[in-house]
């Protein structure tokens, strides 16, 4: 008798100030995570140099600024973020926003992150 197993691997869950994040999907060329934002919270103004991101929104409203020009987004909706364009997401719903990121390029880690505007006080 064949027995299917399903073997399940959480790549990392990150919790942030404006919400939380879990990582899906980490590849060579792409990583996906379901990125979770507080009511009222927004991410850090940034850029990347080395990636590009697309957002998709699965749950909630958020407000989306790409290089000063805002737009409301809603459930099913999406956006592109292209490499070296400034960059923000806000939820402005009452209940958690949640959206998936999947982002590509040549390489995804943190550093290549540069916040130009945080409400925490991160650089």
């Amino acid at each position: 008798m064949d027995q299917e197993h399903q073997r399940e691997y959480l790549v990392s869950i990150g919790e942030r100030p404006w919400g939380t994040y879990m990582v899906l999907l980490n590849g060579t060329d792409h990583k996906v995570k379901e990125i979770t934002v507080n009511p009222s919270q927004r991410l850090s103004l940034q850029r990347h140099k080395r990636r590009e991101e697309h957002w998709f929104i699965h749950r909630g409203t958020a407000r989306v600024t790409i290089n000063g020009v805002s737009r409301i987004l809603s459930v099913g909706q999406y956006i592109d973020i292209p490499r070296e364009c400034t960059h923000r997401i806000e939820n402005i719903g009452p209940e958690p926003m949640v959206f998936i990121e999947i982002q590509t390029g040549d390489y995804f880690g943190e550093d290549d992150i540069e916040r130009l505007e945080d409400d925490h006080g991160r650089n």
